[in-house]
């Protein structure tokens, strides 16, 4: 006898409609209100319209459920027209006939149409919130800026190719545009944390949990904020310092996941790395502390698209160099390949390497060499986009930090 999963069951796809019925309109009741003005549509009606799809779609045809779809949108525009100077809301008539979808959905895939009505029930109780964030929290500038990205990432990257082109086949459109949408998403972070919990705390938590993305992208973001805005020299220091933590931690949790003998020989350099890291950022936290800063920054701009490109300018470049000394010298030589591979990317060479070890072509202690080059030749990149994209003064205190987190790393490595 076949198995069959109680999902399937004409009892629990009826339950489901039933449920997402009394979720939206129990929202929606606390919103209709009292007396002779109160909205018509409450959690009976949803109820019942959530069943009624689901009985449409259980009896099957292809006219009773569009019937059914066209029968309540024009009952909705009837009762509309007669209430709309009291109720200009269209939200309860489109809330209404997507339940009877949702009820429909439930005979399908009742686990879907279920996180659907979930995620409606959260916009709908959200209402006093979204309106006092778009129209008072968020200024005219950052929507705006929150339309580019979300243009970037939505509309332009889906249609970027995905091949390699140019000299040395080293440009691949759509990567490059993902570096453009991460430098513009890093620089929101930043942003919004800058908003929320002012420059002392906001620019170094920012720059932590940005570092997992990309800890270059975070210096040269940071980099930039410092040249904005002077005053927040430490913090932004103390930022970019704190994203070669995120690099350490996920190079261990990288090298563990692809071979344990790996983490183990590089236990000790990621160790005192990250370490390292932590200080010269906790130090630069503490002389940010001392300085008088502003609770609270007047508004500016989430990203500089201008920036953005020539950030990426940079990052092709680099790019370029990599794909030319690989063509030139050669790929039979790990050290060769990791070292030119960890100018773009420390993770991704470092993640070859270890997978050679798993493979068992490379010994465990020798595959360290390699990927401390990986990580010296990322940290030049670094290096490179801190003294680039900021200030004098942002450079002359980050590349110093940046050399003792690597430094530590090679001590470690010497002493293991």
């Amino acid at each position: 006898m076949p198995f069959s999963s109680p999902l399937d069951t004409t009892a629990f796809q009826l339950a489901a409609a039933l449920g997402i019925g009394l979720l939206i309109g129990a929202e929606r009741e606390r919103r209709k209100g009292h007396g002779a003005k109160r909205a018509p549509a409450g959690v009976r009606t949803f109820s019942i319209v959530a069943l009624l799809g689901a009985v449409a779609a259980k009896l099957g045809g292809d006219w009773l459920l569009p019937a059914l779809i066209l029968g309540l949108s024009a009952m909705l525009a009837i009762a509309y027209w007669r209430s709309r100077q009291a109720d200009p809301g269209l939200t309860t008539e489109c809330a209404l006939v997507l339940t009877l979808l949702l009820g429909a959905l439930c005979i399908r895939t009742p686990i879907l149409a279920s996180a659907i009505a979930v995620i409606v029930a959260i916009l709908l109780a959200s209402r006093t919130y979204l309106h006092s964030l778009v129209t008072i929290s968020l200024s005219e500038q950052e929507l705006n800026d929150t339309l580019v990205m979300a243009a970037a990432a939505l509309v332009i990257l889906p249609l970027m190719p995905d091949r390699y082109l140019g000299p040395f086949n080293a440009f691949n459109p759509r990567i490059v545009w993902k570096f453009v949408v991460l430098i513009m998403t890093i620089g929101t972070i930043g942003h919004y944390a800058l908003r929320v919990a002012g420059p002392r705390i906001g620019l170094p938590l920012a720059g932590l949990i940005s570092g997992f993305v990309s800890s270059a992208a975070t210096i040269s973001t940071m980099g930039v904020r410092a040249k904005q805005h002077p005053v927040l020299l430490h913090a932004a220091v103390t930022g970019a310092l704190f994203s070669t933590i995120a690099t350490m931690v996920q190079m261990a949790l990288l090298l563990g996941a692809i071979s344990r003998p790996v983490l183990v020989a590089m236990a000790l350099p990621l160790g005192l790395g990250c370490a390292m890291a932590i200080a010269c950022g906790l130090f630069f936290a503490y002389s940010a502390h001392k300085q008088p800063l502003p609770e609270r920054l007047e508004p500016d701009r989430s990203f500089h698209l201008k920036t953005s490109l020539g950030l990426t300018v940079i990052i092709v470049a680099i790019l370029f160099v990599s794909a030319a000394l690989n063509d030139w010298l050669g790929r039979n030589g790990v050290l060769v390949a990791t070292t030119i591979g960890g100018l773009a990317d420390a993770h991704s060479s470092s993640a070859s390497v270890a997978s050679l070890v798993e493979a068992g072509k490379l010994d465990a202690r020798a595959a360290a060499v390699p990927i401390m080059l990986s990580l010296t030749s990322n940290s030049l990149t670094k290096v490179i986009l801190a003294y680039t994209n900021g200030s004098r003064a942002f450079a002359s205190l980050v590349i110093p930090g940046l050399c003792l987190v690597i430094g530590a790393a090679w001590l470690g490595w010497a002493l293991s």
